[in-house]
């Protein structure tokens, strides 16, 4: 549950950064022994408590509240950051300052730290090598470190309405250098012949400008590895139609880098490149002699895209003297191996066997990773002190010889050998937790919060809302919403929980808040299903009274400076519902559905209505519009934003009468399962007492800084704070996420009774196989069947 802490007599008041409340508040908590947590970059000051904390979060949590009272400035990274669904924090809390300056090379070096800060453009230009062990993914970081460094950007769709010449100076350079500084020669020389990345004639001729991307000279580096690749490899496409197919993507490649026109629109021409350089993935040729395996990826993970080639090849994994496809797949799959040592060790075996079983080849790397894990595990002491030494006998077991099975089984060749004695401790190892899902062998986690609280074990939870005024106006439009229509609160759930199990209801995350879906639906049934579901209530708000003193209205029909106007009569709107006078609509919750999903799956003519599908690039859902769409040009909701806030001021900093208007009031998440909306900060980019936005070279002082990151790939207006994007929280991965399991959603309702394989539609991410089932999985895959499969 949500409460909302309101004082309004409160100078200056509660949501303000200058206000002491909400760190009382919390030090109160804390001393009675709850588990307490002030979050501050929210919208409003929020604080997360629990009843009863674990000892191990209590700690953690006076340990964070002792460093804020001795002003210790904690520049944590985003795993130890607003790691919360419910308060719906930021997903992407930036410590980088702002990419907006535009001022060339002058510009100081911004956030510029190590030994090539003070050097001037030509001298950090310089730089920008790379060295022979670094991989071309880390040496485009190192470019865009530059970029920043020398105050550029880099041009995308959020920044081109304001690039201007210096922005393509300094960018135009950094991407010279970026070729330049290639550590493959040959590489280097390819590329310097073509057209598009001469660099001779920059900015000589205006009618025909060279400006560039760094993301689109990243995308010619590696298309051009990989047409070098085509050129020295040693196995052709399984048919002459797929060898054409690839001779002419190579051809269009190579066409499109001496395109005369690349620079007059940058980003038209990465959109070029990228599909190009996908068609030239998907070549298997090219896939295999670019094959390696990838940071965290399991050597079962490896194998799988190992077998796919071999497939896509026209090969099998037997053994055939008339096929080189087998032998070429087996010598990349073990140079592409990650790990130098498990390499040479794959390297051995393969030789010892021949080179003609990419099953027995994978088997022993897989045994070889696994005894890594538990060896990277066994370092970390995360196993009982009881269980190391059986953990040592296995890792002896696994790094021991393999041996070909004498079953006659084709798939089980080669296996790890145990004996009878053995079985013993296979049990106990078998029981062990997976050491591939603990931390040390687990990507690092962005979004990891060591202070998050429990989903259960800590007693009862609630979140302290501070003086989130808009907020009561937000729960009550949708509360009378919920009353329009006995259908709206079955739908809004049954989203809710499709959002929650298919992974896309994590703001923090990068994807859309519980408060956007619901707003999602409420536009569908406004303003999409005919006929409509619920009247649209703002539209039937009362008008005002002419009698009313600009004071009145302020007092009666204003909130913060907002609108907040709609057909509030809760009673009223119950009783035509019930009278069934609200609506003609008649349709069961299930058509319903099935046009909500249509709706947003696909911009075309949809099947249940003459009405196209929602315009994800270009429109902005406004559920206080007549229609209930407007669009992102209109809006101004082009480019992206980035604000700073000063705010969180320490303990000792003397306060201030200033309220940050830019802190505004934010919708609670009430008991009530509708009633939930947003806590995401305000995409109001406007300069108040208490707000600054800051350059790259001001010092936060007396506070901490908040960065506000406002995006527009996704756009859903505030019904009252016209200006706030509730969507704002969606990154590009977000965004794509939410699409693809829109359409993931209409393709099973729409293949419904049609008897082919059906998918469930809520079924939960990373359920289709558990990881205790994967580890089972691999012991076998390692030892072979005959000593676990249905005996287990």
């Amino acid at each position: 549950m949500d409460l909302g802490l309101l004082s309004p007599l409160s100078k200056p008041q509660p949501e303000s950064q200058e206000s002491p409340i909400p760190r009382l508040v919390e030090k109160a908590f804390l001393d009675m022994g709850y588990g307490a947590r002030l979050l501050t970059k929210t919208r409003v000051p929020i604080i997360k408590l629990c009843e009863k904390p674990p000892e191990k979060l209590r700690q953690g949590l006076l340990e964070e509240r002792a460093k804020w009272e001795k002003g210790v400035d904690d520049d944590r990274e985003p795993e130890d950051g607003e790691a919360n669904d419910d308060a719906l924090a930021s997903p992407t809390f930036e410590t980088r300052p702002p990419e907006e300056s535009g001022q060339g090379h002058k510009s100081k070096p911004s956030g510029g730290v190590g030994p090539h800060a003070e050097l001037d453009p030509e001298q950090l230009l310089g730089t920008l090598r790379q060295s022979n062990n670094v991989q071309l993914s880390s040496y485009y970081s190192m470019a865009k470190r530059v970029l920043r460094k020398l105050g550029g950007r880099d041009i995308t769709h959020s920044t081109f309405a304001d690039f201007g010449p210096n922005d393509f100076k300094v960018l135009n350079d950094v991407c010279h250098a970026f070729v330049r500084g290639l550590a493959d020669k040959a590489l280097r020389a390819r590329l310097e012949k073509y057209k598009s990345l001469s660099f001779s004639d920059v900015q000589t001729a205006p009618s025909s400008p060279a400006n560039r991307s760094l993301a689109g000279v990243y995308t010619q580096i590696e298309g051009e590895l990989m047409a070098m690749a085509w050129e020295s490899r040693q196995i052709h496409e399984k048919d002459d139609h797929l060898e054409k197919l690839a001779q002419s993507r190579l051809s269009n490649w190579k066409t499109l880098q001496d395109k005369p026109t690349y620079g007059l629109d940058p980003l038209a021409y990465n959109k070029e490149l990228h599909f190009i350089a996908d068609q030239l993935r998907k070549v298997p040729s090219i896939d295999l002699m670019l094959f390696q395996q990838r940071q965290y990826e399991s050597a079962s993970q490896y194998h799988s895209r190992a077998v796919k080639i071999l497939l896509d090849l026209g090969g099998h994994d037997t053994t055939s003297k008339s096929s080189p496809v087998l032998p070429a797949v087996v010598s990349q799959y073990v140079s592409g191996i990650s790990k130098e040592d498990v390499r040479t060790e794959v390297a051995e075996f393969s030789k010892s066997i021949g080179g003609n079983s990419l099953r027995a080849v994978a088997r022993k790397h897989k045994a070889l990773q696994l005894a890594k894990e538990f060896e990277k595990a066994l370092q970390r002491e995360l196993y009982r002190d009881e269980d190391v030494g059986y953990i040592e006998k296995y890792i002896h077991v696994l790094r021991g010889s393999m041996k070909k099975t004498m079953t006659g089984d084709h798939h089980f060749d080669y296996v790890v050998p145990i004996t009878g004695q053995m079985m013993g401790l296979l049990e106990i190892i078998k029981g062990l937790p997976d050491p591939s899902q603990m931390a040390p062998n687990q990507p690092r986690d962005p979004y990891r919060d060591r202070l998050e609280f429990p989903k259960t074990g800590a007693g009862v939870q609630c979140d302290i809302n501070f003086s989130a005024h808009l907020a009561l106006h937000n729960t009550l439009l949708l509360r009378c919403y919920s009353h329009a229509d006995p259908r709206v609160r079955p739908l809004v759930l049954f989203v809710k929980h499709w959002a929650k199990v298919r992974g896309i209801n994590t703001p923090y995350r990068g994807t859309l808040s519980s408060y956007g879906y619901v707003l999602m639906m409420l536009h569908y049934l406004v303003n999409v299903a005919q006929p409509f579901v619920c009247p649209n209530l703002q539209e039937l708000a009362p008008p005002l009274d002419p009698k009313d003193t600009p004071q009145q209205v302020d007092d009666t029909v204003m909130c913060k400076g907002r609108d907040v106007r709609f057909w509030r009569d809760e009673a009223e709107i119950s009783r035509l519902a019930r009278s069934g006078v609200l609506t003609l609509n008649r349709d069961s919750i299930g058509v319903l559905l099935r046009g909500f999903f249509e709706y947003y799956a696909q911009n075309g003519t949809m099947s249940t209505a003459p009405i196209r599908g929602f315009d994800w690039g270009r429109d902005v859902l406004s559920l206080r519009t007549h229609g209930g769409l407007l669009s992102k040009q209109d809006k101004g909701w082009t480019g992206a934003k980035t604000v700073f806030e000063v705010q969180n001021k320490r303990a000792s900093t003397p306060t201030s009468a200033s309220e940050p208007q830019l802190m505004q009031a934010n919708p609670l998440s009430p008991t009530d399962p509708i009633t939930e909306a947003p806590q995401t900060p305000s995409s109001d980019a406007l300069q108040s007492p208490g707000v600054v936005t800051k350059t790259a070279h001001e010092p936060a002082r007396g506070g901490d800084v908040k960065e506000i990151r406002h995006r527009y790939l996704f756009a859903i207006e505030d019904p009252f704070e016209t200006d706030h994007n509730v969507a704002r929280t969606v990154t590009h991965n977000g965004i794509v996420a939410i699409r693809d399991e829109f359409r993931r959603a209409w393709r099973i309702i729409r293949n419904a009774g049609k008897g082919t394989a059906q998918e469930d539609l809520l079924q939960a991410i990373g359920t289709e196989q558990s990881p205790r089932d994967m580890y089972s999985e691999l012991l076998t895959e390692i030892h072979g069947r005959e000593l676990f499969g249905d005996a287990n």
